[in-house]
């Protein structure tokens, strides 16, 4: 015995994990230092006395198969992170910042070569036992082992080890990636437990598999009840151990949260027209401008506001996206030529109402997006890749086509025509021939009923290049499992981006994440020079080259015409059964809905109980 013990002594004398002198972060951030200090109460932008009851019912489209939350398969239920937690959690007054939550503190050394987690010791899984260690690193591996984008997305994470009691280590096989470290805060930590344990009936439980039993976790909510595939009711856990922590203090005020699931958008907004669930994010202009003219709009008790605090933290890309794993898109010529068949101006007049934007970056609406000609610290990133790049892009900024009318329209599917008869392209009669005389159509695929008038608009316009473009729309299901498998030409989509883009960026645009199904590289963009430019961001040292990078991989993407940039709007158009109450100030980047909110009692007396 006295042997062991002088060896675990020597163990942990020797141990870098151990160190004395590591600095514990109670908070860290990408940009500038965390606002709130170690211990605070709560965040600015909450109630903490906010009253606690009532219900709030939400909708989603599509359905749900499994509330396993990590495999690739299948279609995890909505709402499952009110009852799984993460190792850190992020302020909504804040840009790229974390707090600790299940971990109450981080360390790592100056290089980001690994970072180490603190277990908060009060952290508790809902049947009582703790949230440890051993817990984050077994979720770790169950992740980056059954998920392959799961894998792909921690790919520099060598390991990830118990390495002190309630410490948890992941080490990087790389330096100087200063996200990392946030990115693991933002691991889903899981009850090894519950999920290497049996169920009601005895059976042995398996994470490799999608399930229907009644998650375990140790966030706020648990799962009351549910119809599988159409709707969920999660109920507030009152001894959530966290309910006096800082960053949950007034949050979480809802007795129950409800989920209703519809298979698409015109029967979704009827179910909210007929009180079958609260809250309705409008997505559709025409619809905002001329669809509430029904009674419980006029009678007050669906209140209609545009709010931009969600879009203050973000950038975004929309657009009609090819597959490059199609033969037919691989050619830049065809996919330029697209770019001139969408006419947004004559579609902003007739159905958007001067509601939306062009996009014409993929961080549009953020200081990171291209503008002009490269120069400075841009300039010289783009030389260090010079010979991988597009030489339009030191010589040419990016513009969209304007269109509007018939004249513009005309002389902008000319110029589309003479790039393509200049790649070889032939047009005989009403078709257009590929160069080895194949006609070029394709079909653009849709989830839901939503975008159908745009594709329309787009399809008759590339009719007049000889393109047969026929859509498809399908249920939400369908999609989802079609995008997944990568079997589809063409679909209608997008992405969001931070203020601190990083390791997402080789998920959306890297070659590695092109052969990955459950990878958000849609198109199936693999270029080296694109490479390149995603390490530049990654492995940037500080705010302003970050910024210089992103330029220079937005200014590449666009030159390589990866999908035809449609239209955004930078505000939520919401509408609601005016049952709720919010805090005077919302957080700075968010609406704060529904954490932040509660139930009124005297607002949902005069609006009418709800109905389910």
């Amino acid at each position: 015995m006295r042997i062991a013990a002088l060896a675990l002594s020597l163990l942990l004398a020797i141990s870098p994990a151990l160190s004395d002198d590591r600095v514990w972060h109670h908070a860290t951030s990408l940009i500038g230092e965390p606002k709130y200090p170690e211990g605070f109460k709560q965040f600015d932008y909450v109630n903490p006395n906010a009253p606690k009851g009532g219900t709030v019912r939400l909708s989603d489209m599509g359905g749900f198969d499994t509330f396993n939350p990590i495999l690739p398969q299948g279609e995890p239920a909505s709402g499952l992170g009110l009852v799984y937690e993460t190792l850190t959690t992020s302020s909504e007054d804040e840009l790229s910042t974390e707090y600790g939550a299940l971990a109450e503190a981080s360390t790592f050394p100056d290089d980001f070569s690994s970072v180490t987690f603190r277990m908060n010791p009060r952290a508790k899984w809902q049947d009582g036992q703790p949230v440890t260690a051993e817990d984050v690193a077994w979720s770790f591996n169950k992740a980056t082992e059954l998920n392959p984008s799961q894998a792909n997305y921690y790919a520099n994470v060598k390991k990830a080890e118990v390495t002190a009691p309630g410490e948890v280590t992941f080490t990087f096989d790389q330096t100087g990636n200063r996200e990392l470290p946030k990115i693991m805060g933002q691991l889903t930590v899981l009850p090894q437990h519950w999920w290497e344990g049996t169920d009601a009936k005895g059976a042995k439980r398996d994470i490799s598999k999608p399930t229907l039993e009644t998650p375990m976790g140790s966030g706020p909510y648990k799962l009351a009840s549910f119809s599988a595939g159409s709707s969920i009711t999660y109920q507030r856990d009152p001894n959530y151990w966290a309910q006096n922590e800082g960053f949950a203090v007034g949050q979480n005020n809802f007795d129950q949260i409800k989920y209703e699931f519809f298979l698409d958008t015109t029967a979704e907004f009827e179910g909210f027209k007929g009180d079958e669930f609260d809250w309705w994010d409008e997505n559709l202009a025409l619809r905002w401008q001329g669809g509430y003219d029904f009674p419980a709009v006029a009678e007050g008790k669906i209140i209609k506001e545009i709010f931009e605090n969600p879009y203050r933290s973000s950038g975004i890309m929309v657009g009609f996206v090819p597959n490059l794993r199609r033969a037919t898109f691989q050619d830049e010529t065809l996919r330029q030529a697209l770019l001139y068949a969408f006419d947004f101006e004559e579609l902003d007049k007739l159905r958007f109402f001067g509601q939306y934007d062009r996009i014409n970056s993929y961080f549009y609406g953020t200081p990171l997006a291209s503008s002009g000609l490269p120069e400075g610290e841009e300039l010289d990133i783009l030389n260090s890749v010079k010979d991988l790049i597009p030489a339009i892009v030191f010589t040419t900024p990016y513009t969209n086509p304007v269109n509007g009318d018939q004249s513009k329209l005309r002389g902008n599917l000319k110029t589309a025509l003479d790039l393509l008869t200049g790649a070889g392209y032939t047009l005989s009669g009403s078709t257009l021939n590929d160069p080895s005389g194949k006609p070029v159509s394709f079909e653009i695929l849709l989830n839901g009923p939503t975008i159908e008038p745009i594709a329309t608009t787009f399809q008759t316009n590339l009719k007049r290049l000889g393109i047969n473009a026929s859509i498809r729309t399908v249920d939400s299901p369908q999609y989802i499992e079609r995008v997944r498998s990568r079997d589809f030409d063409m679909i209608y989509t997008g992405w969001g981006q931070t203020m601190s883009p990083g390791n997402e960026q080789r998920d959306f645009w890297g070659s590695a994440s092109a052969t990955q199904e459950d990878s958000r590289n849609y198109a199936g963009i693999s270029d080296n020079g694109v490479d390149a430019l995603i390490d530049k961001i990654v492995y940037a040292d500080d705010r302003d080259t970050l910024i210089a990078a992103t330029k220079a991989l937005d200014r590449v993407l666009l030159a390589h015409h990866y999908l035809v940039p449609t239209y955004t709007l930078r505000k939520a158009r919401i509408a609601r059964w005016d049952r709720f109450s919010h805090p005077d100030t919302l957080p700075e980047y968010s609406i704060g809905f529904p954490g932040t909110w509660w139930y009124d009692e005297t607002k949902a007396a005069k609006t009418g109980a709800a109905k389910n």
